[in-house]
């Protein structure tokens, strides 16, 4: 049986609705990390599924290493601004932001490729996957700049 407490904690990693969660959580049969499995899954096609949508918000958010000699800015894309002013979406923007400035990828397809720098198992495309699942919303990486001194 899955406990409410298992399904506040997976709710609590991924940021999926309940439902969803409890739903994986059955389908794993109680085991967290196949229920992550399984939501990333589901990310995949809710974002193939939504592929087609039109984006018309985001957020432009930049990011400086704390010894300022290297930072990134870059949009984040969203359909509309009630997403785009979400804290969670910046926050995503953020974290891809700092990735960029660390990882210094050349092209946008290049960048989806590479793995999260905190998260070693999850590509930056995973995560806008989950972001598009737990948004509601297509989401995309627009343009990105890499600024260094050195």
């Amino acid at each position: 049986m899955i406990t409410t407490e298992q399904i506040k904690q997976l709710r609590d990693e991924t940021g999926v609705s309940v439902m969803q969660c409890k739903q994986a959580l059955e389908e794993a049969g109680g085991d967290t990390e196949k229920a992550k499995v399984i939501l990333r899954k589901i990310s995949k096609s809710s974002a193939e599924k939504k592929s087609g949508r039109t984006l018309s918000a985001g957020a432009v958010v930049a990011y400086v290493h704390n010894n300022g000699a290297i930072g990134a800015m870059m949009e984040l894309l969203c359909e509309t601004d009630f997403v785009a002013r979400n804290e969670e979406f910046k926050v995503l923007a953020r974290d891809i932001a700092m990735h960029i400035a660390a990882m210094s990828p050349e092209n946008t397809e290049e960048l989806l490729g590479q793995e999260f720098i905190k998260d070693g198992g999850v590509t930056i495309k995973n995560l806008l996957e989950q972001a598009t699942q737990k948004f509601g919303e297509r989401t995309e990486i627009g343009q990105f700049a890499r600024f260094s001194i050195k």
